[in-house]
């Protein structure tokens, strides 16, 4: 029978590497296996676990949430055919940004790493020892904030932000333009309360686990369109071997986030099944408090916040290329590429 509890100490274990991970002037987590293979961080047991526990699950009739792009209303923007068009033009700026932004956010994801989880065992009427859920105050929420933006307690190895400024440095070369403004969230704003049957602290761990879900989705997209590009002869000519080191750092990050995205799917799907106690003395079925609230979280990612990120972006854009004197008709070019465009 499939192993269904486990330590602190366990979920927080990583393999033996053969080598360590040192990339492009940056020290950083995970590392090789002696066959080359990269393996993640922490996943020795975490990955086991969450396979056991959607197992557990599905086997009592509840099926996993969706949880992949299909989720996902529009597209990356610039799609691949604008963002080769922007740097055949010479303007790597949106996409120095794009990856700029990207590792910082990550970095804000250690957050995580202090962050106090409830006990979802004191709300819950089923017993959840054994349950991806029970273990969320066990060192997985803690081990995802590690991943993101670095272990407090190795503070010498760089995460997902290092490696997204490593990618960067790569195709670019370092420094090779000033830093953006990096928005102050990419997560779905406070709407007030949602779930008022339930304790506020917890209402609002189910919201992060759910926002932070939905961005995991985003990235996979955002993953894909930077290996395009990246691998793309046409673009970054003039560095192809970086360009291709840099893809190689990108699909590592993206090995990284599918244990994100794994435990988390397991968690949402699993309170689906659960019986909540709710603060007036009853009960609430998880599925119908789950459900009409996930709707609403992938909506606001998948169509609210991509048609606003997209509009913002476009103004980006046209400020950038009408600086010259031929920027009316290049903005017109890049235009013309847009999905959205051609659609309407």
């Amino acid at each position: 029978m499939a192993k269904l509890s486990y330590t602190r100490d366990e979920l927080m274990a990583s393999h033996a590497y053969a080598r360590p991970h040192e990339r492009a002037g940056y020290k950083l987590h995970g590392g090789f296996l002696a066959d080359g293979t990269y393996v993640s961080p922490r996943v020795l047991n975490r990955w086991p676990a969450v396979t056991a526990w959607q197992e557990q699950l599905t086997a009592k009739g509840w099926p996993l949430i969706d949880a992949t792009v299909q989720l996902l209303k529009r597209g990356n923007y610039p799609n691949i055919p604008q963002e080769r068009f922007l740097l055949s033009q010479g303007y790597g700026q949106p996409f120095w940004n794009s990856l700029t932004i990207t590792g910082v956010i990550e970095a804000r994801g250690r957050a995580l790493c202090d962050l106090e989880a409830p006990d979802f065992q004191t709300i819950i009427e089923d017993d959840i020892s054994q349950t991806c859920t029970g273990h969320l105050h066990k060192g997985l929420l803690y081990a995802h904030g590690a991943d993101e933006g670095g272990d407090p307690a190795e503070p010498d190895y760089g995460a997902h932000d290092a490696m997204w400024f490593a990618a960067r440095d790569l195709v670019f070369g370092k420094d090779r333009y000033p830093l953006p403004e990096v928005p102050e969230s990419i997560g779905r704003p406070d709407t007030g309360r949602l779930m008022p049957q339930l304790p506020a602290g917890f209402e609002q761990l189910i919201l992060l686990l759910m926002n932070v879900l939905m961005i995991e989705v985003r990235a996979e997209c955002f993953f894909a369109f930077c290996c395009a590009i990246m691998r793309d002869k046409d673009v970054f000519t003039d560095r192809r071997e970086q360009a291709e080191e840099a893809a190689a750092m990108v699909e590592r990050i993206r090995t990284d986030e599918a244990i994100h995205v794994g435990y988390l799917q397991t968690a949402i799907s699993e309170m689906r099944s659960f019986t909540f106690k709710t603060v007036d003395g009853g009960t609430v079925k998880g599925k119908d408090l789950i459900d009409p609230i996930w709707e609403g979280m992938v909506h606001w990612h998948a169509v609210t916040q991509a048609d606003f990120a997209r509009d913002q972006t476009r103004e980006a854009v046209r400020a950038e290329l009408e600086k010259t004197p031929d920027g009316a008709r290049l903005f017109a070019e890049f235009d013309a590429l847009d999905d959205i465009a051609k659609a309407a």
